[in-house]
């Protein structure tokens, strides 16, 4: 049974945004637009510079109220996804209308013609697309700078019930994580648009070492080796992908 549970808690890259909260009747819905990258090992620092340099426009549309948040992670262990650009909206048209809104801003900065989309689909040629809804979490003043993600394939005809267990056995032992300084974030997320993966949970942290103590602790704790809860969720969403993340850029 401990085994089912380093899957589940083993939890992941971040609970997106800094700021987002658990969702609840009294906070707006929030979604999650990821882009997965695979990338060229050899040339892949080539889009971390072009994000560098797109990161004070993409800043100004989270100022201006155009998007949420957004951010740029890099490949720590995990996969083959190497770099994941993402953003946030209210709404799922919000956030598909984004991708326009964000691509309207760098061609105002840098020119339609800019040779930095060309350097950045040279090194980073492929990706998934995902739509995630923020189902719960919760975020401590800062944003973490490593994460931990673990990527579900759930059975779709009954994966909300995975959602009840996460929020009657993990969502307050995790929320007094954040609250003890011992977690930066975490974050449970659904999908809403993408491929195979059904499930995303994110736990954030100052560093590796910080990351990995918190989450060796939330698998000891959370669930007993007899755990009926555990035995369920792990028949409804067993097969995963982990991922360490670096939280490069974002605000």
């Amino acid at each position: 049974m401990r085994k089912i549970f380093t899957a589940m808690i083993g939890l992941g890259t971040v609970l997106f945004a800094g700021n987002a909260l658990a969702q609840d009747d009294e906070q707006p819905e929030l979604y999650t637009y990821a882009t997965y990258f695979y990338c060229n090992v050899s040339n892949q620092d080539a889009a971390d510079e072009v994000m560098e340099r797109n990161a004070p426009v993409l800043d100004k549309l989270v100022d201006d109220g155009a998007i949420n948040a957004w951010g740029w992670m890099s490949h720590h262990t995990g996969g083959q996804w190497r770099r994941i650009r993402w953003h946030q909206s209210n709404s799922i048209i919000g956030a598909l209308e984004a991708l326009e809104t964000m691509q309207d801003a760098l061609e105002t900065a840098f020119g339609e013609d800019d040779a930095g989309n060309a350097e950045f689909s040279d090194a980073c040629p492929r990706h998934d697309d995902y739509l995630w809804q923020v189902v719960d979490g919760k975020s401590g003043d800062k944003r973490g700078e490593v994460g931990f993600s673990v990527y579900f394939t759930c059975d779709v005809t009954r994966e909300d019930r995975a959602d009840e267990i996460m929020a009657a056995r993990g969502k307050p032992f995790l929320d007094k994580m954040v609250d003890d300084g011992k977690l930066d974030s975490w974050g449970w997320q659904t999908h809403v648009i993408g491929g195979k993966v059904r499930k995303l949970q994110t736990m954030t942290a100052k560093d590796l070492p910080t990351l990995i103590a918190s989450r060796t602790e939330a698998i000891q704790a959370m669930y007993p080796d007899d755990s009926a809860m555990g035995q369920e969720f792990a028949e409804i969403c067993g097969p995963h992908v982990d991922y360490i993340w670096n939280n490069d850029l974002g605000k």
